[in-house]
């Protein structure tokens, strides 16, 4: 009876080795898809950016040139060989050029530097997680669009356009617009036809002159391109006592809204010993008087412009120079990352113009303390460079993670806009 079960049990054992070896070598079932769901699949080198997660995809309209690099070279393809380089002449016209950044970032592959990008262009728009839009309408209004009281410019003609082609796009039509990215990074950029691509994710500046259309919760904040050149030999031993000047000012004093803070301020601060506030222009030699100014200064002064923001605060921060932002509704870069409060000084437009009250709280900091700013402030200033091909981190590249970590809520507004027959009810 022994020698049965023996002889049984080893014809079960053979049988069911048998059947395993079926199972592999000539699939009878799919055995491979089953194991791997109690295993995690590896996503390849090219989907990955930072952290390890997976890169941003986006389909980028093909619109005709004129839309975009035409205003800069009528005649030079577009093509990741070819692409421009922003040109140095282009003056204040490349402080909102977050549009031409992200889309020459756009040509730049999945190449050499392909593992350093947050996003990855596809040419199929189904594999698409958004979809950008290439048109320059900062640029647009700084060439064609000055003269606001015309009112048939070839920059309004150019918005017209690019709705026409949006609302017929099959794309835009799927999720209204809600997947659409679209720079409009200067105030007036693209101001006539605003409200006709609003469900869209915009590019701003700040919310100055488009809060009744633009959203933080759907909208990024960019920085502008800083306008001097970036103090990377910055490697004093002493900065502090090398910095002379207690506070730094220069730019244009009259200004409208809330920038009418200017001229209050140059009131008080004129004159005021280790303070430079002086009246500056947007020419080479200002930029350059600006650049020796910051760099030698330990607090460099951001009153509001037209809109909350300027340029002057990106200058300041490429210059190593601690921002002291005087505003009362201003929104900052990539603050999801970063905590302002660990390298700038914020006062409220009532707390600034409070005689002495400013130059008080700033000559009460110490020396370690504000080393302790300085030393953050150079570990963050690579994150508001734009550069071409991108960099790790630098300022294209927080903004596509910007867009990155918005769209769970994007594919909500898209899904959801699909099934509702009362749009937007609640």
């Amino acid at each position: 009876m022994k020698e049965v079960k023996n002889r049984c049990l080893t014809c079960s054992v053979i049988f069911i080795l048998f059947f395993f070896v079926c199972l592999f070598f000539f699939e009878i079932i799919d055995y491979k898809s089953r194991l791997l769901l109690f295993f995690p699949r590896r996503l390849s080198n090219s989907t990955l950016c930072h952290g390890g997660l997976r890169q941003l995809k986006i389909y980028m309209y093909d619109l005709p040139r004129r839309f975009n690099v035409g205003m800069l070279d009528p005649t030079l393809p577009v093509t990741a060989e070819s692409n421009l380089a922003w040109m140095g002449s282009c003056g204040l016209r490349r402080q909102h050029s977050v549009e031409y950044w992200m889309m020459a970032s756009l040509y730049e592959g999945n190449g050499e530097n392909g593992s350093t990008l947050e996003t990855v262009r596809v040419m199929d728009p189904e594999d698409a997680d958004l979809f950008f839009v290439p048109f320059f309408s900062s640029l647009s209004f700084n060439i064609h669009g000055l003269n606001m009281s015309d009112p048939n410019t070839v920059d309004q003609k150019l918005q017209r356009d690019i709705v026409k082609i949006l609302k017929a796009s099959s794309h835009w039509q799927r999720s209204g617009g809600r997947d659409h990215i679209i720079p409009l990074h200067h105030p007036n950029a693209f101001r006539h036809y605003r409200d006709k691509v609003n469900s869209s994710i915009f590019i701003v500046a700040d919310f100055g002159r488009t809060m009744n259309i633009a959203k933080l919760a759907k909208d990024i904040v960019a920085p502008y391109a800083h306008m001097v050149e970036s103090y990377f030999n910055d490697d004093e031993e002493n900065p502090y006592d090398t910095r002379k000047t207690l506070l730094f000012f220069r730019g244009r004093t009259k200004r409208k809204e809330e920038g009418k803070v200017r001229m209050k301020l140059h009131k008080m601060l004129i004159g005021t010993p280790d303070v430079i506030y002086e009246e500056g222009d947007a020419s080479e030699e200002g930029f350059k008087t600006s650049t020796e100014g910051m760099r030698s200064s330990k607090f460099c002064l951001h009153p509001a412009g037209d809109t909350p923001s300027s340029c002057r605060l990106f200058d300041a921060i490429v210059s190593h120079c601690i921002p002291v932002i005087v505003s009362d509704r201003i929104e900052l870069p990539f603050e999801n990352e970063l905590d302002y409060k660990e390298f700038s000084i914020f006062f409220s437009v009532n707390e600034a113009l409070t005689p002495s009250y400013m130059l008080s709280r700033l000559r009460g900091i110490k020396k370690h303390e504000w080393m302790k700013m300085w030393t953050r402030l150079k570990s963050f200033s690579h994150h508001f460079e734009f550069q071409y091909p991108p960099k790790k981190d630098d300022a294209v590249n927080m903004i596509w993670r910007q867009l990155r970590h918005k769209l769970p809520a994007i594919k909500l507004s898209v899904h959801r806009n699909r099934r509702l027959k009362i749009p937007d009810w609640w």
